[in-house]
């Protein structure tokens, strides 16, 4: 699911309510020390636990004073994120 990378997390395969909890509790564990930058180029395909996962991280990197950077972000998790009315609220995808 996730290669540490340096200060990255690299996200693949499938994130849904199967593998996010895990991958959830990895990202807050490192939000907790230190900024996360996240890679979603790899990731196949989502479920709306992925956008979940990213609010969670979101409201933990804010709250610790954090910074979240994500990049990749699948068009699916995209347009879900659209169809729940939060896309505003996702992290903003770095180049």
């Amino acid at each position: 699911m996730t290669g540490r990378a340096g200060v990255k997390m690299v996200m693949q395969g499938n994130l849904d309510m199967d593998t996010v909890p895990a991958l959830y509790a990895t990202g807050l564990k490192h939000l907790a020390d230190a900024d996360l930058h996240v890679d979603f180029s790899r990731v196949e395909a989502v479920d709306s636990a992925a956008i979940s996962m990213l609010l969670g991280w979101a409201r933990a990197a804010q709250r610790g004073q954090r910074k979240l950077r994500v990049a990749g972000l699948p068009d699916d998790l995209l347009s879900l994120a659209r169809l729940y009315g939060v896309d505003e609220l996702l992290p903003q995808q770095s180049v």
